[in-house]
């Protein structure tokens, strides 16, 4: 049977410094609750927003697949495997961190010595999927899909999955990652799969009878189809297909 919970945006873990606000939609660094460290395989799900000329300094990843998307702005990566790449809104990218990587990730206004590019923040929202096994081959690649978008519908941003002909592809062949911006009353049913995470990156939406606003999040159980209609202002939501998960509490 189909079961919703739904996690507003206000009762997210939050991070805030002088130059990054994050919120976290589950345990992540020194925000720590046993009973809500993922939700089948996503582990990670970060909604971020980045002062320019500022950013993630070089850090290591291990053992995860690494999905970006950008809502406004652009960010510029960077890694050691000598991968690098400016995202920008509509630009499906991942990084496989495998056997280990060092990454940066900064405002793209950062880009030009001496005189900023530009002075927006850059918003985006990062994800991290456990991989089918530990200590793959560290790997990149990004893809526009811009126009795929625009025609409205979901649109397989990532995914390992055989069967399933994605933007780009991960080392995880149980879970995709459906993307849509959707317009004014436009409605989806989202994907039916043991574990469906929603997450409502902008706009309002309405699942079946409940109201979803910017930042909230729906972890589905067992989902069927659920319809997905977007508010009057639009929508643009990010939909994690997964057909396996750990034991995992929330």
């Amino acid at each position: 049977m189909t079961s919703v919970d739904v996690r507003r945006a206000g009762d997210r873990f939050r991070t805030t410094t002088g130059w990054l606000a994050s919120h976290h939609s589950f345990s992540f660094g020194p925000h720590f609750d046993p009973a809500n460290t993922g939700f089948g395989l996503l582990v990670a799900s970060n909604d971020d927003v980045v002062a320019p000329a500022t950013g993630f300094d070089t850090h290591p990843h291990r053992d995860l697949e690494i999905v970006t998307w950008v809502l406004r702005g652009s960010l510029v990566h960077a890694d050691s495997e000598g991968n690098s790449g400016v995202i920008h809104p509509g630009l499906a990218q991942r990084l496989s961190a495998g056997t280990g990587i060092l990454h940066s990730e900064r405002n793209d206004s950062w880009r030009v010595t001496g005189e900023p590019v530009h002075d927006e923040p850059v918003h985006f929202v990062q994800m991290w999927v456990l991989p089918d096994e530990p200590g793959l081959t560290p790997g990149y690649a990004q893809r526009d899909i811009g126009t795929e978008l625009a025609s409205g519908g979901l649109v397989p941003v990532a995914s390992g999955h055989p069967g399933q002909d994605a933007a780009i592809r991960i080392n995880q062949r149980d879970a995709t990652l459906h993307a849509a911006r959707l317009r004014p009353g436009e409605t989806v049913r989202l994907p039916a799969a043991p574990y469906t995470h929603l997450f409502v990156a902008l706009g309002t939406a309405d699942l079946e009878d409940m109201e979803l606003y910017t930042g909230d999040a729906a972890r589905i159980r067992d989902a069927s189809g659920n319809r997905l209609t977007a508010g009057p202002g639009g929508a643009e939501v990010l939909a994690w297909e997964m057909h396996a998960g750990p034991a995992v509490a929330g």
